[in-house]
């Protein structure tokens, strides 16, 4: 027979409430593969890197027919992440990745796959982006698209290419240091829904 006092159970561990989200997003950059039906590109690599659009590391990876996904404390999120999830590719050179990317309407899908989920985003605007313009860039880059200091409720993506073509018919032949001309082609989107891959 025991003398010790009786020791008590210790208490029940609370079982944890379901996640209400769709998916979980990636933790910071990844690569991942993109998709735009509409204008038939299937599985476009899109690799993360640290710096801003079309900067010369941005350049260097989208020479290499791949879309360029830019990040950092300059702007620039994962797929699926609240902000904006920047991507870039050349449209006349490389394989022309996105060379058809003017003729993405509203209302066009985009489909990111990465880290096992696809994310699936509505095209709500085109805008026009000017490498000339410190305040068009901002808007380009901005964690909510054309609204700088703007702070982000939900998930975006700018998809981006160059304005050669209209620009050289408009008679500006103007290039940067990468040779990227004065405009950029944006397509701005909003996350719809999230699956697993």
């Amino acid at each position: 027979m025991s003398l010790a006092p009786p020791v008590a159970a210790p208490p029940p561990t609370p079982t944890p409430a379901p996640s209400t989200s769709a998916a979980p997003s990636p933790r910071g950059p990844v690569a991942a593969e993109i998709s735009i039906p509409s204008i038939g590109v299937e599985d476009l690599d899109v690799l993360p890197y640290e710096g801003t659009t079309d900067d010369r590391a941005g350049t260097r990876i989208q020479d290499r027919g791949v879309a360029a996904s830019p990040h950092g404390k300059r702007g620039g999120v994962g797929p699926g992440e609240v902000g904006n999830y920047l991507v870039t590719a050349h449209r006349l050179s490389a394989g022309g990745p996105l060379r058809d990317l003017p003729s993405v309407e509203v209302g066009d899908e985009v489909r990111v796959t990465a880290d096992g989920t696809v994310y699936t985003y509505e095209i709500v605007e085109t805008r026009t982006t000017s490498f000339r313009s410190a305040r068009s860039l901002a808007e380009q880059r901005a964690a909510v698209p054309g609204e700088p200091g703007e702070k982000p409720t939900r998930a975006m993506i700018t998809l981006s290419t160059c304005a050669t073509p209209e620009d050289n018919a408009a008679g500006n032949f103007w290039r940067d240091a990468q040779h990227n001309p004065e405009h950029r082609i944006d397509k701005v989107g909003v996350l719809t829904s999230t699956r697993p891959a």
